[in-house]
C-alpha cells in the first residue's frame, strides 16, 4: 500500500477554517479585466433557438408557396395595423438611437475601451476605415442609387416642394441622406457597441441574448427570456436579408429584360434568378472557398468604385461636384423637419409616402442590425467608444454622399435634360436607364449585373453566418449544415416577399419587413437600456469614482490640517477590528490576531 507524507497535526483543520473564514477576496470590480481572446460560444447547436426559428420560418415559406394570397391578405392586414398605431414608433426609435450613440461618445463613457485597458487595436485605422467602407456598400445603394434621389426629384415628400425644380432636387438629396446616412448608421452602432462591449470588455459570448445579462440577469439572459431574444434577431436577419435579396433579384431581372436576355420579366423569372443565385451561394458554402468568396467581394469593392468613377467622368461631373455641398447643406437644414415626419404632419398621403421610404428604411435597417452590428463589432476591438461612434457614423456617411451623389446627380441630370428616365423605367431598372445615356452601356450593365450577383452571393454568406452563429451559442464558426440550411431558407422568403408583392414586387419586400422587423424594435431599446447599465459599473468608470472622491477628501484633509502645504500618500485606512477575524495562515505555521484592512466605501452602495 503507497503512503503519503503526512500533514502536521491540526493544520489541515486550522487551514480550513482559516479559509472559511477569510476567504481570498475576488478581484475588486474597479481593477477587473475580460480574459484575454474572445469568448467564443461552445458550437453546440441550441435545439430550442434553433428549434422554434427553423419550424416558423419553414411554415412560413409553405404558407407563402401554398398560400400566397392568404399571406398577402394577412400581411396587409397586419401592416395597415402597425401603420396605424406604430409607425410614429419606428421615426421616434430611429432619431432616439442617434441622440443615445452620439451621448455615449461625447459623455464619460467615451474614453472606454472595447477591449482590456492596455489592449490596442486589433486593426490599423486605414485598413478599419476601409473595412467600414465595405461594410457601407452593397445591393441597397445599387437599387437606390439612382431611383431614390430622382424619385424624390419627381415626387417630393407630401407638402414640401414641387417636383422636377432646382428646389426639388436639394430635397431629394437631403431626404436621400437623412435615409442613409446618420440614423441607420446609428441604429447599427447600438448594437455592434451592445456586442463589442459585452464580448471584448465583459468577456461574454456574441449573442445579442447575452447583452441583456445587466439588465436581466445573467440567468434569465441564458433562459427561455434569451432564447426569445436570439428567435427574434434569427427573424429579423432573415427577412432583412431577404429584402435585400430581393431587391438584388428586382436589379438583375430589369439587365437581363434590358439586354434582351429574356422578355418581360415576370415573378417566375425572378424566382429562377433567386434560385439560381442561392445555388451559387450553397455551393461556395459547401465547398469551402471562404478565401475565394473574400476575393470575391474585394473584387466587388474594385469594380464599384469602377463604376462609380466611369459615370462621375463621362456624366454630369460639374453637377456632381455641385450637389455635394448642396446635399449636406440641404441635410442638416431640413434634418429637423424631416425628423418629424409622421401620419399626423400629412394626413394619408404622408402615410403611403412613410410606408414606402422612411418607415420602410427604419425597419430595414432595423432587421439588419444584428448582421451589420456583429460584422463592425468585430472589427473594432481596441477602439473606445468615442472613436467607434466616429467612424460607424462618419465614413459610412461619407461613402453614402459620395455614392448618392454621382448616381443620384448623373439620374437628376439625365431628368432635366429631358431624359425622362423616371418615366420610362422602373425602379429596378433606372440605374440602367442612365448608363442608357453614356458610352459603353451595354458593358456598364453587364458590370451592374455582376455586381449585385457577388454582392447576393456574398452578402447570403454573411447574414447564414451569423443565423448559424445565433443558432449555435455564439460561435464564430457555425457548421457549414446551419449555414446552409439557413441560406437556403432566406432564398426561399426572398421568393415569397416577391410573391406576396404581386405586380407590385417592392411592396412585397417592404411589407414584410417592418412587419418582421417590429419586434426586433422593441428589443433594441432593451439592448439601449442594458448597455447604458452596463457602463456604469465598468472599472474605468468605478476607478474614477473612488479616485474623484478619495482625491476630494484628502485634499480637504489636507488644508484643513495642513493649509496648502501638503502631499498625497496611499496607505491602508484605519478601521476599527473585526471580532473573530481570522488571517490567512503564514508560512512559518502561525495564526496571528490580526484585523483586516477594509476597503473605501464603494460608490455603487
Amino acid at each position: 500500500m503507497s503512503s503519503s507524507p503526512t500533514a502536521p497535526p491540526g493544520r489541515g483543520r486550522r487551514e480550513s477554517i482559516t479559509k472559511r473564514l477569510n476567504p481570498i477576496p475576488s478581484r475588486h470590480p474597479a481593477l477587473a479585466q475580460p480574459p484575454v481572446g474572445e469568448a467564443e460560444g461552445t458550437g453546440r447547436l441550441d435545439t430550442v433557438v434553433f428549434g422554434v426559428a427553423a419550424v416558423v420560418a419553414l411554415a412560413f415559406v409553405a404558407w407563402g408557396f401554398l398560400g400566397s394570397d392568404s399571406l398577402s391578405s394577412a400581411s396587409g392586414g397586419a401592416l395597415t395595423w402597425i401603420e396605424t398605431n406604430l409607425g410614429w414608433l419606428f421615426v421616434v426609435l430611429a432619431s432616439a438611437f442617434v441622440v443615445f450613440v452620439l451621448w455615449l461618445a461625447a459623455s464619460r463613457y467615451g474614453r472606454i475601451p472595447l477591449g482590456r485597458d492596455d489592449e490596442a487595436p486589433e486593426f490599423r485605422t486605414v485598413s478599419w476605415v476601409a473595412m467600414m467602407f465595405s461594410a457601407g456598400m452593397g445591393i441597397g445603394l445599387m437599387f437606390y442609387g439612382v431611383a431614390e434621389p430622382l424619385g424624390h426629384y419627381v415626387s417630393p415628400p407630401p407638402g414640401t416642394v414641387e417636383g422636377e425644380t432646382a428646389d426639388a432636387a436639394r430635397t431629394a438629396m437631403a431626404t436621400t441622406l437623412f435615409h442613409w446616412s446618420l440614423h441607420p448608421w446609428a441604429i447599427y452602432a447600438v448594437v455592434g457597441l451592445a456586442i463589442a462591449y459585452g464580448t471584448f470588455r465583459r468577456g461574454r459570448p456574441q449573442l445579442i441574448s447575452a447583452a441583456f445579462a445587466p439588465l436581466i440577469g445573467r440567468r434569465r439572459a441564458e433562459g427561455p427570456v434569451g432564447k426569445v431574444i436570439d428567435v427574434l434577431a434569427i427573424f429579423a436577419t432573415l427577412f432583412g436579408s431577404a429584402a435585400s435579396l430581393g431587391l438584388g433579384a428586382l436589379q438583375i431581372g430589369s439587365g437581363m429584360e434590358i439586354l434582351g436576355w429574356a422578355g418581360d420579366v415576370g415573378n417566375g423569372v425572378l424566382v429562377a434568378v433567386i434560385a439560381v443565385l442561392t445555388a451559387a451561394f450553397v455551393a461556395s458554402a459547401v465547398s469551402g472557398v471562404a478565401r475565394g468568396i473574400q476575393w470575391l467581394s474585394n473584387t466587388n469593392m474594385v469594380l464599384a468604385l469602377v463604376l462609380a468613377v466611369f459615370v462621375f467622368v463621362v456624366g454630369p461631373t460639374v453637377f456632381i461636384l455641385n450637389l455635394v455641398p448642396e446635399a449636406i447643406g440641404a441635410y442638416f437644414s431640413d434634418l429637423g423637419e424631416m425628423a418629424g415626419r409622421t401620419e399626423a404632419s400629412g394626413g394619408d398621403a404622408m402615410a403611403e409616402w412613410l410606408r414606402g421610404w422612411t418607415v420602410f428604411y427604419w425597419a430595414w435597417w432595423i432587421s439588419w442590425t444584428p448582421f451589420v452590428g456583429l460584422f463592425i463589432a468585430r472589427i473594432s476591438r481596441g477602439r473606445t467608444i468615442r472613436q467607434f461612434v466616429t467612424g460607424v457614423l462618419l465614413v459610412p456617411s461619407v461613402v453614402s454622399l459620395v455614392w448618392f451623389a454621382v448616381f443620384g446627380g448623373a439620374g437628376i441630370a439625365a431628368q432635366r435634360d429631358g431624359a425622362d428616365v423616371a418615366g420610362q423605367a422602373t425602379s429596378e431598372g433606372q440605374l440602367f436607364g442612365v448608363l442608357e445615356q453614356y458610352p459603353l452601356a451595354t458593358v456598364m450593365t453587364v458590370l451592374v449585373m455582376v455586381l449585385v450577383a457577388i454582392f447576393f452571393v456574398s452578402g447570403a454568406d454573411a447574414a447564414s453566418i451569423v443565423m448559424g452563429s445565433l443558432s449555435e451559442r455564439g460561435t464564430l464558426s457555425p457548421s457549414r449544415g446551419i449555414v446552409v440550411f439557413w441560406g437556403v431558407v432566406m432564398g426561399a422568403v426572398a421568393a415569397i416577399m416577391l410573391l406576396v408583392g404581386g405586380d407590385d414586387a417592392l411592396t412585397g419586400l417592404q411589407n414584410l419587413t417592418i412587419i418582421a422587423a417590429l419586434p426586433f424594435a422593441l428589443v433594441m431599446v432593451g439592448l439601449a437600456v442594458s448597455l447604458a447599465k452596463d457602463l456604469r459599473s465598468d472599472p474605468m468608470v468605478l476607478r474614477r469614482a473612488y479616485a474623484t472622491e478619495a482625491v476630494e477628501q484628502a485634499v480637504v484633509d489636507g488644508i484643513t490640517r495642513h493649509g496648502e502645504d501638503f502631499q498625497l500618500v496611499v496607505e491602508p485606512a484605519a478601521v476599527d477590528p473585526v471580532p473573530n477575524a481570522v488571517a490567512p495562515l503564514p508560512a512559518e505555521d502561525r495564526v496571528r490576531d490580526e484585523a483586516p484592512a477594509g476597503r473605501p466605501r464603494d460608490p455603487r452602495d
